[in-house]
This record gives structure tokens, sequence and C-alpha cells, in this order.
């Protein structure tokens, strides 16, 4: 009894401290061994009840207090990435340093700063920063040119355009610092950016990255709008693009022969008059007296001249035009559509495959060339097939709304199940152990026929082995004697009883063989 007493105290004693202890989260994971130390001391000296995980790369706290211990760690700065930012300066001991030192510290607060900016960045889980920065030199007419490098762990592989990203982050943050001099590489030691002035490459990529886009987005409207039409998941679209990379500048001058205009006139007009002797006239006194009139007949010839001279100068309209075709231009659009066919169920309740019919088909094609902006002049092509997949039509989707209930997470679900886990043993435990112990205990113990034989057997005369009549014996006043006597009337009525049931086997052997077959088919 005492050892089923301390089991089950111990094991309620379990229950209780598994119910009432608080339900763990994660306060920060990934962390390096310095944010991991600092972040432990400052949770005991709050005397916060936590967890180390993963060699101390993750913390759990108490779910209700996440928030608040957040709170709590980022006024001290933590965590802080397994680098130091701007806070280096926030200690006032830097009034005896020289220069050199501050220009370091400055470096090493500049390169903590951009690892913490660039984990931000989705896929990103650590990043170090490295900067060359040439110092100014006097006398020198050619300037060296910054460049950094950048060691990036991440989960799985980044995008072109987040790798240019990175890029430009770290060049917008360093003075004089071009993206095309910025290298990148992860953990594995694949180069992410090469870091040299190679604009051609790095507008190859942009192209390339450009059509890729570009079929991505009609990629997913043909997808779209095919899908509502066949079902979803019962449709497969690839586009293939062919751009232009050329960029093309264009410049021409109109000139409007109807469109003159009057921009100068000059007029200019001259008249003279002249009097010549007459070859056969003669000179007198009178043609030649001031005022006189030339006479008709004194052999003078008149002679008299007037120029009229006119310019007119015209401005005629001319337009000019300047037309820049940038690159990336589609020159080519070819659309493959590959779609499942209809699936009904037969008698039998197999699915049976049957073909679209052409008209759906056309319709379908109709609605992809609208889609993509068919032009048939620039030979676009756009392909639907009908085919059966080989995967099949697929399940029936769940109803809306019927993801989770009550919108729980998992960790919820893994608590709830824990739950229940620890009640079906509780309840197990109290049925099967401490049940029984009970009634075993406040049952009251039953002898057969040691009443009967006590009100039988009081006063009754007992014959002595000489004959002689007289009473029994008075019970004895322990509680031994009182024991003896009732162990020895239970002997006699469990004789009694097999001796009658012997007698009645005896007496019935075709019963009791009937009955024993009976009791062993039963308990079979």
């Amino acid at each position: 009894m005492g050892a089923v007493a301390a089991i089950l105290i111990g094991f309620f004693a379990f229950v209780i401290m598994r119910v009432s202890q608080p339900q763990m989260a994660p306060l920060y994971t990934d962390l390096s061994f310095e944010d991991s130390s600092a972040i432990i001391s400052q949770l005991e000296s709050l005397a916060v009840t936590h967890t180390i995980r993963n060699d101390g790369a993750t913390i759990l706290v108490p779910r209700d207090e996440i928030l608040k211990i957040r709170m709590r760690l980022a006024e001290d700065g933590l965590p802080t990435g397994g680098s130091i930012g701007y806070e280096l300066f926030d200690k006032g001991d830097s009034l005896g340093t020289t220069s050199f030192v501050q220009n370091l510290n400055h470096l090493r607060a500049l390169e903590g700063e951009l690892a913490r900016s660039i984990r931000t960045i989705d896929r990103v889980v650590s990043a170090r920063v490295h900067l060359v920065l040439p110092e100014r030199e006097l006398f020198r007419r050619e300037k060296e040119q910054p460049s950094a490098s950048i060691a990036l762990k991440v989960r799985g592989s980044l995008e072109p355009a987040q790798i240019r990203a990175i890029q430009h982050l770290v060049a917008s943050a360093v003075e004089g610092l071009k993206p095309s001099r910025v290298s990148i590489v992860d953990e594995t030691g694949r180069l992410l950016a090469s870091g040299e002035d190679d604009e051609v490459g790095i507008v190859a990529d942009t192209m390339l990255e450009r059509r890729v886009g570009i079929e991505r987005r009609l990629r997913d409207e043909v997808e779209d709008i095919v899908n509502r039409v066949v079902g979803p998941g019962r449709a497969r679209v690839q586009i293939a693009a062919e751009l232009d990379f050329n960029r093309i500048t264009e410049t021409s001058d109109n000139y409007d022969p109807n469109g003159q205009v009057v921009r100068s006139q000059q007029t200019r007009s001259e008249a003279s008059a002249s009097s010549l002797p007459s070859p056969d006239g003669g000179v007198s006194v009178g043609n030649e007296l001031p005022g006189a009139t030339p006479d008709a007949g004194s052999g003078l010839a008149q002679e008299s001249n007037k120029v009229d001279d006119e310019t007119i100068n015209y401005e005629i309209s001319r337009t000019t035009k300047t037309e820049v075709i940038e690159a990336g231009s589609i020159k080519r659009l070819s659309v493959a559509v590959l779609v499942d066919g209809v699936y009904t169920r037969d008698a039998n309740g197999e699915l049976a495959y049957a073909p679209r019919p052409q008209e759906q088909l056309d319709q379908i094609a109709a609605l992809v060339r609208s889609a993509v902006g068919f032009d048939q002049g620039r030979g676009d092509l756009v392909e639907v097939v009908n085919l059966p997949f080989a995967e099949g039509p697929a399940t029936e989707p769940l109803e809306a709304g019927a993801g989770g209930f009550l919108d729980l997470t998992k960790d919820d679900y893994f608590y709830i199940a824990e739950l229940v886990v620890i009640a079906l043993l509780t309840l197990i435990v109290l049925f099967f152990v401490v049940r029984p112990l009970v009634r075993g205990i406040l049952a009251p113990v039953k002898v057969e026929g040691a009443e009967e034989g006590d009100a039988e057997g009081e006063g009754r005369p007992a014959i002595a082995a000489d004959g002689v009549a007289g009473q029994l014996p008075a019970p004895v006043d322990d509680r031994t004697g009182q024991m003896i006597d009732s162990a020895q009337l239970l002997g006699e009525a469990q004789a009694a009883s097999i001796q009658k049931v012997g007698d009645l086997v005896r007496a019935n052997p075709a019963e009791a063989t009937n009955i024993i077959r009976n009791w062993m088919q039963d308990a079979a």
C-alpha cells in the first residue's frame, strides 16, 4: 500500500507540474555564441525561465512573455547578430583615442550596420561585410576606387534581383563605391557577384532577367485564365519570348514647303533722268542760262532710269523628331498550352477520360491570344493541345475556410495532444489502479456462515466427550480468539458447501458434465 501510494503521489505530482508548466516558444533562433551567452546572462538576471536547444542557437521562453522579453533585450542592443554597429561609439572613453583608432572603429561600425541591413533580406541567415576604403593622398592625381566583399549564409538560393539589390544597398551606403565593385559569395564558396567593372555582363544579366520576367508574367496570366475554364492544375503553359536587345536612336528633320512664313521683306526703288547733247544740235546762250528750258529743237537728248528692288525672306517650317527605342522589346512570342481532358464517373464509379471538344479548344486559343497580345505580323505562335495528364485528376479540393480550426498553430496542436495524452493516462490510473484499491479498502469483509453459526450456536448445549451435556465455553475476549473462531466457522461452512456439491455431482453426473462443458465453452 505504501509503494502504491508513493507511485500515485509521484504520478499526480508529475501531471500537475507538467500541466502547470508554461508553454515554451522560441525567443530567438540561429544565434551566435556571443549573442547566446549575452542573452542567457540577461535572462538569468531577469529571473526568466528559459531552455537552451541546438547547442545554444535556440532559446525558448514562456510564450506569453516573448514580446516583453524581446523589448527588454532590445534596450541592451541584443541580439547583435555577431556584429557591432554604431553603438560602438556610445562609450564615453573616446576622448583620448587616436585618429587611426577612430577611423578603424568607424569602419567596424559601418561594416556591422551593413551586415545587419543585409540580414533583413529574405533567405539571408547571416552576413559578413568587408570594406576597403583607400585613404586620400594629397599629391596624388589618380584616386583608388573603394571596394567591398560580402560573405552570405543563405537558405536555398538568392535570385539575381536580390543579389543586385545587395550590391546597390552597400554601394549607396559607402561614398564613392560602385555596385560593380561589390563581390558576393555564399557559404559554399559559390561566386554570386564578381565585383569587376563588367558593364557588358551586367547589361546581359539585366536583359536575361527581363526576358525571364516577361515570360513568367505572361505565363501566370495565361494559366490564370485557362485554369478558370479547365479547373485548377489541369493546364500547363510554357512561353518563349524573343526580345530585341538593340537600343536604337533615330533623329529626323521634316520640312513643309506649304508652311511658308514671311520672316523679312526689303524693297528698294531708284529713278534718275539726264540730258545729253544731240549729235545734230548746237549750244546756245539760252540753253546754258539757269532755269532755261531746253528747246525741243535745240538738239539735246533726254535719258531716264528707274530701278525697283524687293527682297523677301521666307521661313520654312521644320519638324525635328528624336526617337529612342529602348532594348528589350518583344520580337516574337511562342505560347504552348497543354490542357487535360474531361473526367466522368462510369457505372462502376471509376473515372473515364474524354477529350475536350475542338470548339472549346479554339475558344481557349482565342483567350490566350488576347491575353498575350498576339501579333501575327511579328510571327507570334499559339498552340493549344489537349492530352491526358499522367498524374490523373486531382483530388477534390477542400472547402473554403476548412484550412485551420480556430486558427491554431502547430505548436498549439502539439500542446493539446500532450494534454490529451496526460488526461488519458490519468483516467487509466484512476480506473485501473486507484478505483480497485479504494474499493478493496472500503469494502467490509464478509464471512459466510459466521453470523448464522453464532446465532444458532449461542446458548446451544454442547455434548462433551464424556457424554455430559453443558454449555459452550464463552468466547475469548481478545481479538486473536475471535479471528480463530471466525476462521473455524468459515472452514466448516466451506467444507459443508464442498460436501453438498460433491453429493450433487455424484447424484447427477450427466448434468454436472453438461454444466462443466458449458463453462468451458463460455470461457473459450
